[in-house]
């Protein structure tokens, strides 16, 4: 989603530090030759995660929606030395791809892939996350939050990406379809949390920020 128009949006990217060559590579091909490549992070996105996660400086991290590994690479910079990002997806048709850019990227000591359920691989990781970025299938966001939010300590960050789905959350809720009902409930169970604090981010498709108190 553009909140800025397309000269501003340049703006921003021209002022932004630059993505890596592997970064810019994977970038390349996910738009050349994957479907959908709009689901990929992106440059401006990219560098946010990146720069959060040299913020945080997370030992764990848990990514839930691998795509082709952006993200995961991004998110992984900002990592402990022996620090490591476990990321999972239902679709396995990319793993040659996401493996691949990992080893371009020299992360295969800090990236470690799942492919399946995240519902049911999450319980079984005895794991405590300092930073948790959920992006896959929007009908189970609040279902991972609710898998997640006890593996992480206080103090400790959850990413939501896509929480502004397009606009279509200013719908009327009548006429919203299932993706973006689970995703206005989403947003709406985060603002009730006592847990938590959080920021809505109206960056690219809206992310939100949560700080577990």
């Amino acid at each position: 989603m553009d909140f800025l128009d397309s000269k501003l949006n340049l703006y921003t990217e021209t002022h932004t530090s630059s993505e890596n060559d592997v970064l810019e590579s994977l970038n390349r091909e996910t738009n050349a030759k994957i479907l959908m490549p709009r689901m990929l992070s992106g440059h401006l996105q990219g560098r946010i995660l990146s720069m959060l996660s040299h913020m945080i400086r997370p030992k764990q991290i848990l990514e839930i929606g691998t795509y082709t590994g952006y993200s995961a690479l991004c998110l992984a910079e900002g990592l402990q030395d022996d620090g490591c990002l476990h990321t999972i997806d239902i679709n396995d048709e990319l793993k040659s791809m996401v493996r691949t850019y990992i080893r371009k990227a020299s992360m295969q000591e800090k990236i470690k892939t799942y492919y399946g359920n995240a519902l049911d691989i999450i319980p079984g990781l005895d794991i405590k996350f300092d930073l948790v970025f959920i992006d896959a299938d929007k009908i189970n966001y609040s279902k991972y939050y609710d898998l997640v939010i006890d593996k992480i300590p206080s103090g400790a960050f959850i990413l939501a990406d896509n929480v502004l789905w397009s606009g279509k959350i200013l719908d009327d809720e009548l006429k919203m379809d299932s993706d973006t009902k689970s995703i206005h409930a989403f947003n709406q169970k985060i603002q009730q949390d006592t847990r938590i604090e959080n920021v809505l981010l109206p960056v690219r498709d809206g992310i939100m920020l949560i700080r577990k108190k």
